[in-house]
Parts: C-alpha cells; sequence; structure tokens
C-alpha cells in the first residue's frame, strides 16, 4: 500500500519552494461577481514562473535529490507545462534534464523547455508511450524519472498554491481545479481539507478526456485514448497511483466543460480581467460559470493553472 502524502508535506514543500516559486496574486472581477451573485476569487498560477503551477511541485522534487541524483539527472515526459518546469527548476539547481515531449506539443512551450536548458526528445503521442520511454531513459543512463503529476513530492509541491489562497482569502464553499493527471487536485485537496474543511471541491477536465470523472465515479482508475482537446495540459490518459486515492477520498465531483466554453473563458480574461490564460488554465472558470447558480451568494475559489498558449494560437482561438 502506498504511502500517501499529507498535508505537512506540502508545509514542508512551501518551505523548500519559498524564494525560489513567486507568491502569485489573487485577482477578483467586479464583473464576474455581479454575474454570479458571489464573491469569486481567482488563483493566479499563469503568473508563477515558467508561466504554470507546476514550478511548484517539479522544484520541491528536484530540491530533494541527492549528490548523486544531482550529478546523473533527471528525466521526465510531459506535454509542455511540466516539461518547462523541470527544466527550469533543473537549471537552477544545477541539475542535466532531458524531456520528452509529444510531436504536436505548443512550440512556445518546447521553445521555452530548450531555453531553460532541457534536451528535448520528441515522441508521438498518439502511437508511442512517453512512460515507456521515460522508464527507458532513466534505466539506461540512470537518471531520476520525476513524472509530471504521479509523484509524492510533486503532488505536495502542488498544493502549496492552495495553500496560498486560502492564507490570503480565508475559507471557500466552493473550489474549482483543472484536472489531468491529478497532481494539482490532489496537492489542493490536502490543503483544502486542512484549511477550509467544508468546502466543495470540483477537479474539472476537458468533455472529450473524462477519464478522472469516470474513476472518481465508478471508484477505481479509467483508462483512456489521449484525448482531442484545445486544453493540451489535461490530454492526459489516467489519473496516477497517488493522486487517484486523495482524489476519491477529498474530491466532490470531477465535472467536465467544452473546448467552446474554455475559449470564451479565455477571451474574457483576456479583454475584462487582462490575463493571458491557457486552454487548460480556463478548466476550472469554465465549470465555476456552468455551476454560478448552486453558489448564489457563496465564496468561490477558481485556479488558473498557466498562461503558456502561443500568441498566434490564442488569437485564432477567440477569433473563431
Amino acid at each position: 500500500m502506498l504511502n500517501l502524502p499529507t498535508y505537512d508535506d506540502v508545509i514542508a514543500a512551501a518551505a523548500r519552494i519559498e524564494g525560489h516559486a513567486h507568491k502569485t496574486p489573487v485577482l477578483t472581477s467586479r464583473t464576474v461577481n455581479e454575474e454570479f451573485d458571489a464573491q469569486v476569487f481567482f488563483k493566479c498560477e499563469n503568473y508563477q514562473r515558467m508561466g504554470a503551477f507546476k514550478f511548484r511541485g517539479a522544484f520541491n522534487a528536484l530540491s530533494k535529490f541527492s549528490a548523486a541524483q544531482r550529478n546523473a539527472g533527471v528525466v521526465t515526459f510531459s506535454s509542455g507545462n511540466h516539461a518547462q518546469a523541470i527544466a527550469l527548476s533543473a537549471k537552477l539547481l544545477g541539475i542535466p534534464a532531458t524531456i520528452v515531449m509529444p510531436h504536436d506539443a505548443p512550440a512556445a512551450k518546447v521553445a521555452a523547455t530548450k531555453g531553460y536548458g532541457g534536451n528535448v526528445i520528441i515522441y508521438d503521442r498518439y502511437k508511442e508511450d512517453r512512460e515507456q520511454i521515460g522508464r527507458s531513459l532513466a534505466e539506461r543512463h540512470g537518471l531520476t524519472l520525476i513524472p509530471p503529476y504521479d509523484h509524492p513530492d510533486v503532488l505536495s509541491g502542488q498544493g502549496t498554491a492552495a495553500k496560498e489562497l486560502f492564507e490570503e482569502v480565508g475559507a471557500l464553499d466552493a473550489l474549482f481545479v483543472p484536472l489531468g493527471g491529478g497532481g494539482l487536485l490532489s496537492g489542493t485537496a490536502l490543503s483544502v481539507r486542512a484549511l477550509s474543511r467544508d468546502c466543495q471541491l470540483f477537479g474539472v477536465e476537458p468533455e472529450a478526456g473524462n477519464d478522472g470523472q469516470q474513476s472518481l465515479r465508478g471508484g477505481s482508475i479509467i483508462h483512456i485514448d489521449t484525448p482531442k482537446t484545445i486544453a493540451d495540459g489535461a490530454q492526459t490518459q489516467h489519473l496516477g497511483s497517488y493522486t487517484f486515492p486523495i482524489i476519491l477520498r477529498d474530491v466532490n465531483d470531477v465535472l467536465t466543460v467544452s473546448d467552446a466554453e474554455l475559449v470564451d473563458c479565455m477571451a474574457f480574461m483576456a479583454s475584462r480581467m487582462k490575463t493571458l490564460v491557457e486552454p487548460t488554465g480556463c478548466l476550472g472558470f469554465a465549470a465555476a460559470r456552468q455551476r454560478k447558480a448552486q453558489f448564489k451568494g457563496k465564496r468561490i475559489g477558481v485556479l488558473i493553472s498557466g498562461g503558456n498558449v502561443d500568441l498566434a494560437r490564442f488569437a485564432s482561438l477567440v477569433a473563431a
């Protein structure tokens, strides 16, 4: 049986990343509050280092490496944000980094990963198994594999975003969190149950990839084919052995939203809140909008997970 992380691990992660990760802003919008007839707080991880919450978990995990691990290097697989997070964290800590990325990853994310010094290896996400590629590289070269979500140090680091949110705004009635492999949602759950015990916690997936919803409601991990959605950060095929038990225990429900709803939220946040958010980053906002009638007069949190989107891609989506 796995030894699952606890909120104490989130506290320890917060201490490790202090002075390295940004304490990201919490934004509010009068327009959103009027639309919802509620108080809505946006925890904006699009302002995190490398543009997404992933830096928290990556730096926490790599900072625990032994001297031998640091010398040998790290390997991971990622569609983009975890790739950048590992590459930047490794650069800051002096660790060689090898990153396995899909051939259709956003160009900006690939360029940033290389810019941080990561050695990028390309694969076809629809034909090849990234986890097997990562394990093979780790075994062949003596590297330490740090997966994008299914790792206790990674998910504990991700939980620090919600910890900051609650410490700044207090308890909430509901919190909406993007869901891919579950690192952010499971880490957030640890903070929710420690700091805002009665808060309803919702994970949010794209309609095309609702493996988390099926898993939570069915009680076991469901595997799916790689979903086709603009939310590239949520194109995962299954939850993890660490993330799923926490989600099953602590999450109230997993919701889904359409790509069209994500585009609407991207356009709103850019035009009315003056902030650039990638499609995956809008999952929580889109679901909160769906459920706004349920939370009239309440205090609602929305975790914005990242802002790494090509400007040309952003423009084409919101102009369509």
